[in-house]
């Protein structure tokens, strides 16, 4: 809560009742000296902001915190606001604060971290939490981290029977449910999985997604879809909506992999059976391979019990149909392939950094049912299966020249690498008279071997722009590809009409020196 020194009688009406004005403070939307010059006007008595944003804003000297005017500092999901770095913020912001000031800090799961900054920041602090007690057989009570109206469950799946159990799942609960949060490990699969998971989902049900990549007007513009739906709906989504959401009415939450960080577990499920409502949350876990999972929650305080209403059963016959219907919906556009070559890698690097390394054994990973699991057309070169000796193809016959992309002009651009390959050999024959030249050079060249090392550095530097481009063309989404590919066809005609010029004046391309 912040007021500015300056006489609020000036901006603000008298008023019986409370007045509230408020302002937010959040990335991608207005800028600092915007901030500050709304605040120098309006005056707001309340302030729901990020912490670096707060901080350009307390650091201006035209905003004053005093003893009389600031009254109270809220700290939401303090725990991961220190894990995201944010810790020199919080100090500088306790910094320009008043010492006389009430604080709150609130979490689900409160981290050594914060203990650290209750002692730096916080004074004669009190520590409340927040337990339920619940009654196991044989008439044990036990303390419990979540309400008594959340249904905690897991489900013992192969991974190629996951999605077809969440198609399940959604159709046998005895209530319809309107608002599902489904969690995938990655932004890429999250990109993937928006295109394919309709064909394995059941009618009716519109799907969501939403992911921290996202820009912020997506962001926006997709969560308001889904927290204004009248109809049943799915969000698909990262850890991003673990936390910090008030997303009322949601009746399930389905877990596709476990977090990698266990405290997000709790934030995940907690999305459902909030204010009293039911709600069901349900983490699907690798069959034979992470069982240990189930103890792990128990010692942290957070049972989970197996899924028995309603009964989930998946048979192989089922698990291939899924994976045939994703795959024939690969197979309509080429940039599909590629999303899921970036997003199952994605989702393997996520599976190793698992805290529960004992638990979450990637070399015990069954690679070819993953595989049918997401769909893929061949599996990815990765370290993690470098050693598997299984069919990379996955079974699939994909004739790779005559696989299409829907942008036109991506499939313009396939098309034009297609011709330039196949117009190599006469290059090739062109470099390899370059080279028996180069080495007739050489054999002419004075024996410290300087022409040579810079013919290296040369190569050298070519490999590392060409690696660089490809990865940065690798993070481009389709509209950024479309875009680059749309510049590079102008650059080229350019460059061909340049060359006509010249070929017409029977002139070249080399500097002759300016005329005088």
């Amino acid at each position: 809560m912040l007021q500015h020194i300056k006489n609020e009688e000036e901006r603000r009406p008298d008023s019986v009742e409370p007045v509230v004005v408020p302002q937010l403070l959040i990335g991608g939307t207005t800028t600092a000296s915007e901030d500050l010059a709304f605040f120098n006007r309006h005056s707001p008595n309340i302030v729901i902001s990020t912490p670096g944003r707060l901080v350009e804003l307390l650091a201006s000297s035209r905003v004053h915190c005093s003893q009389s005017t600031f009254e109270v500092l809220v700290l939401d999901e303090a725990d991961r606001l220190l894990d995201l770095g944010f810790k020199t913020d919080l100090q500088q912001i306790l910094g320009y604060l008043p010492k006389q000031r009430r604080t709150g800090l609130f979490s689900a799961s409160v981290s050594e971290a914060v203990g650290e900054l209750i002692r730096v920041g916080l004074r004669n602090p009190i520590r409340v939490a927040v337990r339920v007690k619940s009654l196991k057989d044989g008439g044990v009570i036990e303390d419990r981290k979540t309400p008594a109206s959340l249904q905690m469950s897991y489900l013992m799946l192969k991974g190629s029977h996951k999605l077809p159990a969440l198609s399940q799942l959604l159709t046998k609960l005895p209530r319809q449910p309107q608002k599902t949060i489904v969690f995938l490990s990655t932004c890429a699969a999250v990109d993937y999985f928006q295109n394919v998971l309709p064909a394995v989902l059941p009618t009716g049900f519109t799907l969501v997604p939403l992911h921290g990549k996202h820009q912020p007007k997506v962001r926006e513009k997709n969560f308001g879809r889904f927290l204004n739906s009248v109809s049943p709906t799915v969000l698909l989504t990262t850890d991003l909506a673990s936390r910090g959401l008030d997303i009322p009415q949601v009746d399930l939450v389905v877990q596709i992999d476990a977090p990698a960080d266990p405290k997000v577990f709790i934030h995940r499920c907690g999305r459902a059976g909030r204010a009293g409502r039911r709600g069901l949350a349900v983490v699907m876990l690798h069959k034979d391979l992470e069982e240990d999972y189930v103890r792990f929650l128990e010692v942290r305080q957070t049972p989970v019990s197996l899924l028995e209403e309603p009964a989930i059963e998946v048979t192989d016959k089922e698990a291939e149909e899924a994976a045939q219907a994703m795959r024939n919906v690969v197979c309509e556009d080429r940039s599909l392939h590629e999303k899921a070559q970036r997003a199952f890698p994605s989702w393997v690097r996520s599976y190793t950094a698992h805290k529960a390394t004992s638990i979450f054994r990637v070399r015990e990973l069954d690679w070819a049912d993953l595989g049918n699991a997401w769909g893929l057309l061949k599996m990815p070169k990765m370290p993690e299966c470098k050693a598997w000796e299984g069919d990379r193809t996955l079974g699939q016959q994909v004739d790779w020249d005559d696989y299409r992309y829907k942008d036109k002009i991506r499939e313009k651009q396939r098309k034009a690498d297609l011709e330039a390959a196949a117009n190599g050999t006469a290059e090739d024959s062109q470099q390899q008279h370059q080279s028996a030249n180069n080495k007739k050079r050489k054999s002419n060249e004075a024996w410290s071997g300087k022409g040579e090392r810079s013919d290296l550095k040369v190569v050298r530097r070519e490999k590392r722009l060409k690696k660089q481009d490809a990865v940065r063309k690798s993070k481009m989404t389709d509209e950024e590809m479309t875009k680059q590919l749309e510049l590079d066809e102008l650059v080229a005609e350019v460059r061909r009409r340049n060359k006509k010029v010249l070929a017409d004046e029977g002139g070249d391309d080399q500097f002759h020196g300016f005329d005088n």
